[in-house]
């Protein structure tokens, strides 16, 4: 309008330093966390935990096992997973035998960025050096399986966590989801290390894609978490609104736990993945639980509103929690490759 004064709404920036309030509260989640690790892995070391390993003909225990951690607390479920998933590993691969109290991670993503480089030394030794994203437990894990790059391609490698060959960047996770799971990024400083495997052993062996399952286990421990809200709501008498959602939460989560056990009763049946079908089981698996969190998120918002959310910490951590871990999930390129799959005559 012409003579008008135009007035903008200056903003000022809201510092964020080490000092913050949300930093104190990571850091406590994460001890709190990591203690717990401790004691779960001392329960598994007395065999007041178990989790069989993957094809034993006990994987429906295993993963009801990965469930129920989750459903409990996703971010000790993630350090859980990890360390089960490593003693896996190292069983498959003929690695160095997890000693008792050592706590394992498994930090193998590998998003654009530097990453990490292997190097053999003149003794025949290996060292690595670089930056791996994503590692959980970067403060309470005393081992780590880690991928990095060698000539040929990736190659896994068992590294001891004990010395100052590595360090955890503070402030790299900036998450509020997950914060209890410790998941900064570290750098290693020519840290010694064992392969575990040859190149490209790690991905191509088929627990790489029982492991993947595992992680959904958790996933839907989490939504059956996000769930409870919902639950009570129905249990109260509320209207038929929310009871639909109830409905419909109840169906997906029947139906992913129903996919998880036939994925179980799979793996045992063929271990060895000698139909080649692991892959496609995994994606399949994954992409069903992933959707399933996902609506379960969306139908308990919708039926209980801001309340919980707002009033009710546990299930405020768990909804933050579950909408981070799910996002392992490689969305539409997971999908596309499951098609590219089917479209070559592989499934159905």
């Amino acid at each position: 309008m012409t003579g008008s004064t135009e007035r903008r709404l200056v903003v000022p920036e809201r510092p964020v330093s080490p000092g913050h309030e949300g930093e104190f509260e990571a850091r406590a989640l994460r001890a709190e966390t990591s203690a717990r690790f401790a004691g779960a892995v001392a329960a598994m070391e007395s065999g007041r935990l178990l989790f069989p390993l993957p094809g034993s003909g006990r994987t429906a225990e295993r993963f009801a096992a990965l469930k129920a951690v989750a459903e409990d607390d996703l971010c000790l479920a993630r350090l859980v997973e990890g360390h089960v998933d490593a003693v896996a590993i190292l069983a498959e691969l003929d690695g160095p035998a997890a000693e008792p109290g050592s706590r394992w991670g498994v930090w193998a993503a590998e998003p654009p960025g530097e990453g990490l480089s292997a190097t053999r030394q003149p003794d025949g030794g290996w060292t690595i050096s670089g930056l791996k994203q994503y590692c959980s437990g970067a403060h309470s894990c005393t081992h780590a399986l880690v991928t990095a790059r060698v000539k040929d391609g990736r190659r896994l490698f068992a590294v001891s966590l004990s010395d100052t060959s590595y360090e955890p960047l503070e402030g790299t996770w900036r998450a509020l989801g997950m914060a209890g799971s410790d998941t900064p990024d570290v750098r290693f400083h020519e840290a010694p290390a064992e392969p575990v495997g040859a190149v490209e052993d790690y991905v191509n062996r088929p627990g790489f894609q029982h492991g993947g399952i595992g992680v959904a286990a958790c996933w839907l421990g989490g939504a059956r978490a996000v769930a409870r809200p919902l639950y009570a709501a129905a249990a109260r008498g509320s209207d038929p609104h929310t009871t639909a959602h109830l409905g419909a939460v109840d169906i997906d989560v029947h139906a992913a736990e129903l996919t998880l056990n036939a994925a179980a009763t799979a793996i045992d049946t063929d271990p060895l993945d000698s139909k080649g079908e692991a892959r496609q089981l995994s994606l399949r698996v994954r992409g069903l639980v992933e959707a399933v969190c996902g609506r379960t998120l969306d139908h308990v918002g919708r039926a209980t509103g801001a309340g919980p959310l707002c009033h009710d910490q546990r299930h405020a951590r768990n909804v933050a929690d579950l909408t981070v871990y799910i996002r392992q999930h490689h969305a539409e390129r997971n999908l596309a490759e499951l098609g590219a799959l089917l479209s070559e005559g592989e499934g159905l």
